[in-house]
């Protein structure tokens, strides 16, 4: 059996748009098939096929493949179970996650700012 391991464990996710199957197999440790498998079985989780109709997923694929298996593995739930806790999760209100977005990204903007503030400080040679 596939030792599950802990997300925490997992490598960080490189700053590209699209991933292919395997890179996305090494970054939640998960072989190819299953992630083929996953696709079946939950609606949430579409890859994009292109060229050949190879698959490439995107970031926040690679990221609900992690909940997926973080669920599956560590928290030992069944497909369907997972499946329901997704779905339960995705009826949250949607202000919910807005004000996640908005205060994922007012501390992006506060980060750029003290960037931007640190550059302008600093003397030009």
């Amino acid at each position: 059996m596939l030792d599950p391991g802990d997300n925490a464990e997992l490598p960080a996710i490189p700053g590209k748009r699209y991933f292919t199957i395997s890179e996305v197999s090494e970054l939640c440790a998960v072989k190819p098939h299953v992630l083929r498998y996953w696709e079946q079985e939950f609606p949430k989780l579409r890859s994009v096929k292109r060229r050949g109709n190879r698959r490439y997923y995107q970031r926040h694929d690679v990221l609900l493949i992690r909940e997926i298996r973080a669920l599956l593995y560590i928290e030992g739930f069944t497909i369907s179970g997972a499946r329901n806790r997704l779905a339960a999760q995705g009826a949250q209100a949607p202000e919910d996650r807005r004000a996640e977005a908005l205060a994922i990204l007012a501390e992006g903007l506060r980060e750029l700012r003290e960037l931007l503030a640190g550059g302008a400080a600093a003397p030009e040679s």
